[in-house]
């Protein structure tokens, strides 16, 4: 059985890879977008949907049933990663074939040869995915935070000096080819797993009846994200969908990474504990609680701080973008009470509602789409907030007869951190109103709004007696949180 410091300290180290990632990401990602026009950036948005579509294949399904399973052997890594390899060949010969088409559909022609570079990535991501599933499956996230930290800051410099240069778009293409190699080149050192030229199709058959429903599941979840990119490439510009892209960036980076670290570690631990309702349930509201009282004040804090921070980081030209930056905060802010919830009923091995609630959710979001498209960018983000709000309700639906677990006691968990993360947001509100005449400097009022939401957040916190802070500071001090 696994201890709750295990789980913590798996968590930590799952931080530690993915905002060590984050932080040379946002570096490059602020130099690109000095460097670029929005237009390019759009170009890049839409590269990323294909790829990311077709990963989904790849790397979905089989690979979170390889660590949801409680009978795995050796073998099922290898069948896995040869069925994988194959699917990665069949969507990389899909995507040469058809980029010069998808190029002319939306007039951008060099989204051609970019399209078939970047996906070589496919099969690197296909092996990546074995391994990250086996260091799962073990908890040793540790051996992850050093393959990616090594991966992204070699191919972050390298990034910095390409855009310096001049390369534009095509420094992301190397940069993210550069550090999938990179990745796939420590793990093959890190993880202690030895490939067999070996294919057992019954076992990949029992893991598929359970992964073949996240993989449809997962793949509806993609389109359905990208569905605003795809919409806003073809009926609006390039430069509008590079606006969007911006300002999805920002909150995007930060939650899918806390998002991921969440889902990497509790899936694992709750399907050690899917024959223990009880256990679940303690973990989820740990996992839901947690998660909710570091989300909510970042994505509150940076919608006060909205203006300041594209003025500074990305320059002027980017300022269209803060309205939405604001909107797609407070919908990020839900994501990790949605991954609580999900990951619970596939950890008790309930893939079928898994699927069942996305379709319900996807029918809904297609149709606030179409309803709020016609009004324009602001109204399609707006709406997107709204059908996230929805989609917490529709989330946490199934967890009260599968753990007891139903909305009033979820709102109750989470209640604290966003009573104290709305009040930090609106302190940052009214110092900005009064002090924006006052300080010219953009850079020292982003440092004052910082400092302001961080004490005012720890104070309500600790005024209110927030039992997650008490929780931290106590793994801190026994010393073994890592």
């Amino acid at each position: 059985m696994l201890k709750e410091n295990k789980i913590v300290n798996s968590l930590i180290w799952k931080f530690l890879e993915r905002f060590g990632t984050v932080g040379i990401q946002f570096v490059i990602q602020i130099f690109l977008a000095r460097l670029l026009a929005p237009n390019d950036y759009g170009s890049i948005a839409l590269i990323t949907v294909f790829i990311t579509v077709s990963n989904v294949f790849v790397q979905n399904g089989f690979n979170t049933a390889l660590i949801q399973s409680k009978d795995i052997k050796e073998e099922d890594y290898s069948s896995v990663f040869w069925i994988s390899l194959a699917i990665a060949g069949v969507c990389y010969l899909s995507l040469f074939i058809l980029a010069p088409l998808i190029a002319s559909f939306y007039e951008i022609y060099e989204l051609k040869n970019i399209l078939r570079v970047l996906g070589v990535t496919l099969f690197f991501g296909s092996y990546n995915s074995i391994q990250v599933a086996k260091i799962s499956r073990e908890f040793k996230f540790k051996n992850l935070f050093y393959s990616s930290l090594l991966g992204i800051i070699t191919s972050g410099i390298v990034g910095i000096y390409l855009a310096f240069k001049g390369f534009g778009i095509w420094t992301l293409v190397v940069q993210q080819l550069l550090n999938q190699m990179i990745v796939s080149a420590v793990l093959y050192f890190e993880v202690k797993w030895k490939l067999q030229f070996t294919v057992n199709f019954k076992r990949v058959k029992a893991l598929f009846s359970f992964g073949s429903k996240l993989l449809i599941s997962s793949l509806i979840d993609v389109l359905y994200n990208n569905l605003y990119n795809l919409v806003i490439g073809k009926l609006f510009n390039s430069t509008m969908l590079g606006y969007y892209n911006r300002a999805d960036q920002f909150p995007n980076l930060i939650v899918s990474n806390v998002n991921g670290s969440i889902q990497s570690v509790i899936l694992p631990a709750l399907s050690e504990h899917q024959d223990d309702p009880k256990r679940v349930k303690e973990l989820v509201r740990k996992a839901m609680s947690l998660s909710s009282f570091t989300v909510f004040p970042a994505m509150f804090g940076m919608a006060a701080c909205a203006e300041p921070i594209v003025k500074l980081l990305l320059t002027d030209k980017w300022l269209p973008i803060v309205p939405m930056l604001q909107l797609l905060c407070f919908s990020y802010a839900l994501w990790p009470i949605h991954t609580a919830n999900l990951q619970a009923i596939n950890a008790m091995g309930r893939s079928d509602i898994f699927l069942k609630l996305e379709v319900i959710k996807k029918i809904i979001g297609i149709i606030a789409l179409i309803i709020s498209f016609p009004f324009g960018i602001m109204a399609m983000v707006a709406m997107k907030m709204i059908t996230g709000i929805v989609s917490t309700f529709i989330n946490s639906f199934p967890n009260r007869k599968l753990l007891l677990y139903g909305y009033f006691e979820q709102i109750k968990d989470i209640l604290p951190s966003l009573i104290c993360s709305f009040v930090m947001f609106i302190s940052i509100l009214v110092f900005n109103y009064y002090m924006t005449a006052i300080i010219s400097s953009t850079f020292l009022l982003l440092v004052l709004d910082i400092l302001l939401g961080i004490f005012s957040y720890l104070f309500l916190a600790i005024l209110t007696k927030n039992k997650n802070l008490k929780f931290i500071l106590r793994q801190f001090k026994k010393g073994d949180s890592i």
